[in-house]
């Protein structure tokens, strides 16, 4: 079968049309509002993996410390000091940033199997930390009674989720954009280069661990605002946002859609937590195991997830 080659005009189309597609839900879907809200929070998740997995290479398994560190964040600054919204995304993205920042001095300078180990122990560490600060956090029963002021002084959050769709899409395609337009720089392009051949950038001057670095603290940083998002969205925040598992699951999400893809994580999130919900109201019982086999099936049949698959049928470039 001969590619579709589609020129940047159609691709500026398609990806408007994603997210008019994406926003068209809250008409469309007005009874899945709370899991489309989800979808977009864990599909923002995804891509700040991403940035440090599939742009910078670095490999990690703990990405889950900075997105429960956001929650955390955002949430005790909720309940105990201060209640709108923003603020506390800003509140959640410094503190997640700095984190990452200070861990990137570990994780950067070693090897990938040491990498996978220091994020794995830091984010096991600090799920025991919350779980010992339970007189704070609340351990294992989840940090409650957190109360979210309207955004922007107008729209309270309701039962029906409309509002916690709203914002959450407003935030995650501003966060999305901003990546992008990272990704896009000589910054992103940077670490494109030492992702392909890092003995190759440092013979050329290229500040290698520094640009690393500042990677992962912004993954970091975008991760925690994604944990913020979930946070104030179901105004609740579980231990198992900074769980071991947590990692997993949005590692799963990336490999799905495709690593190093502007939307790998975007579309992986939808399509995984589709089939999660779908399995799930199928079979309550075994839903695990409907879920193991389409996993399994789409990494054997789609080599670089499901963006990868489409790659081999679309090109970019100029369409003739």
């Amino acid at each position: 079968m001969k590619p579709v080659t589609m020129s940047p005009t159609h691709l500026r189309i398609a990806e408007i049309a994603f997210w008019l597609a994406l926003a068209s839900s809250f008409f469309l879907l007005p009874d899945k509002l709370t899991l489309m809200s989800q979808i977009m929070i864990f599909g923002l998740f995804a891509v700040s993996l991403d940035m440090a997995l599939g742009y910078a290479g670095i490999l990690t398994v703990g990405h889950a410390a900075f997105f429960g560190a956001g929650a955390y964040a955002a949430g005790l600054l909720a309940k105990y000091g201060w209640s709108e919204p923003f603020t506390g995304l800003l509140f959640a993205l410094v503190v997640s940033g700095l984190l990452g920042y200070a861990l990137s001095y570990l994780v950067v300078r070693g090897a990938d199997l040491t990498r996978l180990m220091i994020t794995i122990g830091v984010c096991v560490l600090l799920y025991e930390l919350v779980n010992r600060l339970s007189g704070l956090t609340g351990g294992t029963d989840g940090l409650q009674g957190v109360v979210i002021a309207p955004v922007l002084g107008l729209f309270d959050f309701d039962l029906y989720g409309k509002t916690a769709f709203g914002y959450a899409f407003g935030v995650v395609l501003a966060m999305f954009l901003l990546v992008r337009l990272v990704l896009r720089s000589p910054f992103g392009l940077a670490l494109r280069g030492i992702h392909d051949s890092r003995k190759r950038m440092t013979a050329i001057g290229s500040p290698v661990e520094a640009r690393l670095r500042m990677a992962y603290a912004f993954s970091a940083a975008v991760a925690g605002v994604a944990g913020a998002l979930l946070a104030q969205t179901t105004q609740f925040v579980g231990i198992e946002s900074i769980g071991f598992n947590r990692s997993a699951e949005v590692l799963i999400i990336l490999v799905l859609g495709g690593t190093g893809r502007l939307y790998g994580g975007m579309i992986g999130a939808i399509v995984y937590m589709l089939v999660h919900d779908w399995f799930a109201d199928m079979n309550p019982q075994y839903w695990m195991f409907w879920l193991g086999i389409f996993l399994i099936a789409a990494v054997m049949l789609g080599r670089g997830g499901i963006m990868g698959a489409l790659s081999r049928f679309v090109r970019t470039g100029k369409a003739r």
